[in-house]
């Protein structure tokens, strides 16, 4: 096969949400437009099309309706004690943080309802923090769900983009890996990499990498949107911080195997400054996937804050590590506790009530825009349809009916000889005991009473409190934990147009970044740690920013 050779004023590598983003912005500037990414046509729109489609919005209409008092100043309070900016290589994530702060406040809500995204009525509280004031976390809920979750937020994009395309606008290259950005003269000029053969695996599985050709682009600018880190575990490993203690011997892969880190190589032989590279965002409740689509695939339960959480030995966490309080705080302790897993312990009642697991595959409901069986499944008896499949296939799972056969069915999984039986036993039924009056000692019981006053809570999210153990409320469930994989924190330095920059501080003529290989914008808009809902977000900010300003320089 001779080499191609391929002409646009704007090429964008990676076709995630932030790749197709700034591809839709530059056609709609009247540019001629490249996209290029190493997987096969099926997998346009990227890991967002997996994703929950949470968004992170200030004073949106629906916090409103729920009575939730929020504001640009008590956010940006909230982001900056939990970014924990410290670095001088900060200066553009902070720049980044505020402008986003002020986008997600203002015009980020109507510009995606002009583009037909609609927004689930009850907003969800994610990372609730439990420190004080001046600590990490969200004051107030500020998740905000997408109607349709991730493919209904990719969905306008990928109408515009295969729209552009139509009409000779923008051109799709699948199955083209970047190897290289050209240059001259210090400008980045495009891009050469390897044609890989065709490979009809499904969306998400992982497809060959074997090159049957070469490429060429030239262009006036480029955007980089490649994405992260997280389905390369080696490179994950390679840096994780010292301060999130060992990096686990196991881990679980939320993300598919297409998400390795390719490009950050490639961008910086090309000048591009990468900072951030220790910032990351990985899950502690990790549960293998009975019906896997990619490697290792895992998924997230997203929990409500009610189940008892033990570590691999039996011991329940500290106050405030209850669950969906702090991921980052969670994962530093138990990589402390020299194994790589922990434990739920919960009732049939709190698992009906507050498991949500992550991933638009795992929310037909929501997905599918289906008002009855989203009715039926969050608001009827039984666990949803997902979540019960985990109770009926999931390797991590355990049910029983009494504490010491659920002891016995922890003890039989992996990992399980190093549970205490007498010491499980203690926790849970301390726990209990401390039902029986209006008041307690037990924060975590504090903070779920607390949580039943908000409305969102008390209908969807937080089961009414009551002891785990009571027949009434069973069976017992357990479910075994696993680190999983998930987002870079860090990635290519960009100003606030999206310019990459150097190690000097200064643009690289030509070169841009958005999405996760930017740090979501900056370098690592989120600083150490994330308030959630910001991810996809970030990649709709970057891509924007940077699709307009690639546009406009050329």
């Amino acid at each position: 096969m001779p080499p191609q050779r391929h002409h646009a004023d704007v090429l964008v590598i990676g076709w995630g949400l932030a790749g197709l983003v700034a591809a839709s912005e530059a056609a709609a500037e009247g540019k001629r437009v490249v996209i290029v990414d190493q997987e096969s046509r099926p997998n346009l729109g990227g890991q967002a099309f997996w994703s929950f489609g949470g968004l992170f919005f200030v004073d949106s209409p629906e916090q409103r309706r729920m009575g939730i008092n929020d504001s640009v100043e008590f956010a940006r309070q909230d982001w900056f004690d939990t970014a924990g900016f410290d670095r001088d290589e900060d200066r553009w994530p902070r720049q980044w943080a505020e402008a986003y702060l002020q986008f997600a406040a203002g015009e980020k809500r109507a510009w995606l309802r002009e583009k037909g995204v609609g927004f689930f009525p009850v907003v969800g509280w994610a990372e609730r923090g439990g420190y004080t004031a001046t600590g990490p976390g969200n004051s107030v809920p500020r998740f905000h769900i997408t109607w349709g979750t991730g493919p209904g937020l990719v969905a306008p994009f990928h109408a515009a983009v295969e729209s552009a395309e139509a009409q000779g606008r923008i051109t799709i290259l699948p199955r083209h890996r970047v190897t290289h950005l050209t240059t001259a003269e210090g400008a980045v000029t495009g891009a050469s990499g390897e044609v890989l053969a065709p490979d009809a695996a499904p969306r998400g599985a992982a497809t060959s990498r074997e090159p049957v050709g070469e490429f060429t682009v030239t262009a006036g600018a480029t955007v980089v949107s490649s994405g992260g880190i997280g389905g390369n575990h080696e490179l994950v490993r390679a840096q994780w911080p010292a301060r999130l203690g060992a990096p686990p011997a196991t881990m679980i892969t939320g993300v598919p195997a297409y998400v390795d880190g390719s490009m950050q190589p490639v961008s910086a032989a090309a000048g591009a400054h990468l900072i951030g590279g220790d910032r990351m965002w990985h899950y502690v409740e990790g549960i293998q996937n009975w019906d896997p689509i990619w490697p290792g695939h895992g998924i997230r339960i997203l929990p409500g804050p009610s189940s008892v959480w033990l570590d691999a030995t039996g011991a329940r966490l500290p106050v405030p590590l209850f669950p969906g309080f702090d991921t980052l705080g969670t994962l530093a302790h138990l990589r402390r506790t020299g194994h790589d897993h922990s434990w739920f312990v919960l009732s049939q009642r709190i698992v009906e009530k507050e498991f949500t697991l992550s991933g638009s595959e795992q929310n037909p409901d929501l997905t599918g825009k289906d008002v009855r069986l989203l009715l039926r499944s969050r608001l009827g008896k039984g666990a949803a349809g997902p979540v019960q499949s985990f109770l009926d296939h999931g390797a991590d799972f355990v049910v029983r009916r009494t504490l010491g056969e659920l002891i016995t069915g922890m003890r039989a999984l992996p990992g399980g000889e190093a549970l205490d039986p007498d010491l499980v036993r203690r926790e849970v039924e301390a726990r209990d005991r401390e039902m029986d009056n209006d008041f307690t000692k037990d924060a975590q019981i504090a903070m779920l009473r607390s949580a039943r006053a908000y409305r969102g809570d008390r209908l969807i999210r937080t089961a009414a409190p009551h002891r785990i153990l009571d027949p009434e409320a069973g069976p017992l469930i357990a479910v075994k934990l696993h680190v999983l994989t998930r987002k870079s924190l860090g990635g290519i330095e960009t100003d606030l147009s999206g310019r990459a920059l150097g190690a000097d501080g200064a643009p690289i003529p030509g070169l841009y970044a958005a999405g996760e290989a930017a740090g979501f914008g900056g370098g690592g808009m989120h600083g150490y740690r994330a308030l959630e809902g910001t991810f996809v977000g970030g990649c709709l900010f970057s891509g924007r920013i940077a699709g307009r300003a690639a546009a406009a320089a050329v």
